[in-house]
């Protein structure tokens, strides 16, 4: 009976906020009425009801996020999904995101329940299996924008020399800061481009280049940027910037020769897993034989 109840008046939210957004539904307001009356631009402005989905979502959007960022914290996860989000250049805010994964861990709640019902899973085994769906489905949209947020740094890592060598061939040919910068922005097509681009814009908004280069950096967390932004910071002291920006490329190149070097390494030693394996199996059997003859003429004697 109390299931019943519930379901009813889930239903009659869900109804009220649906038919809210229809005209005809909607009772209007007395201001709503006179409005085409009174004078100025808002004459004809729509009408803002109390109860709406936009309101909903005004209302529901910053528990969501607070409940996402603390279950976020206590599965290990510090950094900003804010920062998060601006890096990969995602047309999603941070309370967004919470709310679709709220959307899809209520989902998960109602497919693991129907699930339970189904099969006639046990009292604790259905307990479980209706926790897990919220949670698996919440863990999905973490890992999947924690992978991209990875897999973008890497590739930002990876197209960091050439860019900066780029930018250093600009300099060098008598190219200031901001022209070389929207040069690359607008002829390139990669990660590290897109970046640029919004540096610009962020220039064009009123900020210094460094401002910019420095915001950048703090968003993408590369550790190869954070080392190249003070040497472009040397813009206006040193006569020489391409000369340094190119060193600096040289070692980001050195740094990625590096890590390129240490997967293959990794890869190799991973090989020899499945080998060792596969040569110990047998040697083991072997050894089994003699071994359990040995023990049966022992207790036999």
């Amino acid at each position: 009976m109390r299931f019943a109840v519930l379901c009813g008046l889930v239903l009659w939210a869900g109804v009220t906020l649906v038919l809210s957004q229809v005209r005809w539904f909607v009772r209007p307001r007395l201001a709503d009425r006179l409005r085409p009356y009174a004078p100025g631009p808002s004459a004809t402005a729509p009408a803002l009801h109390a109860l709406s989905v936009a309101s909903f979502r005004d209302v529901v959007g910053p528990l969501c996020r607070g409940i996402g960022e603390r279950i976020a914290r206590a599965l290990g996860v510090t950094e900003e999904l804010s920062v998060r989000l601006e890096r990969l250049h995602s047309p999603l805010d941070a309370t967004a995101f919470r709310l679709r994964q709220v959307g899809w861990s209520l989902a998960g709640f109602g497919a693991a329940a129907a699930l339970t019902a189904a099969l006639r899973l046990p009292p604790v085994a259905g307990l479980i299996v209706i926790l897990a769906g919220p949670f698996l489905a919440f863990l999905i949209l973490e890992q999947r924008l924690a992978s991209a947020s990875e897999s973008y740094k890497r590739r930002l890592f990876l197209e960091l020399p050439v860019v900066a060598e780029q930018l250093a061939m600009l300099l060098s040919a008598g190219y200031s800061l901001g022209a070389g910068l929207n040069r690359l922005a607008a002829r390139g097509s990669g990660y590290a481009a897109r970046d640029l681009a919004r540096v610009c814009g962020r220039i064009r908004q009123g900020l210094t280049e460094i401002e910019a280069l420095r915001e950048w950096a703090a968003v993408a967390d590369v550790e190869a940027l954070s080392r190249l932004v003070p040497v472009l910071a040397l813009n206006r002291e040193a006569s020489d910037l391409g000369r340094l920006v190119s060193e600096e490329a040289r070692g980001i190149r050195r740094d990625a020769h590096r890590m390129l070097v240490e997967t293959i390494e990794r890869k190799a030693q991973q090989v020899w897993i499945p080998v060792t394996v596969a040569a110990l199996v047998p040697g083991v059997l072997f050894l089994v034989a003699p071994f359990v003859e040995a023990m049966r003429l022992f207790s036999q004697s």
